[in-house]
């Protein structure tokens, strides 16, 4: 019995291990999406900003003229 014993205990900690693995990636692949995800934010906020200094710049060229 010793010996299945044994192989239970290794199965179960490599499963485990497995388990930890599994989390651990899920966690680095969300990590990643956020990050990407806060980094498109970040282009379109600075994409409507230029924008709306044109735009500003535009219209202060009209009042000028």
């Amino acid at each position: 019995m010793g010996f299945m014993d044994d192989a239970k205990d290794a199965a179960e900690a490599t499963g485990d291990k497995v388990a930890e693995w599994a989390d651990d990636t899920k966690e680095r692949v969300s990590d990643k999406v956020d990050e990407m995800q806060a980094d498109a934010d970040v282009k379109k906020a600075e994409a409507h900003r230029d924008e709306v200094e044109k735009k500003n710049e535009y219209k202060e060229q009209l009042r000028e003229n």
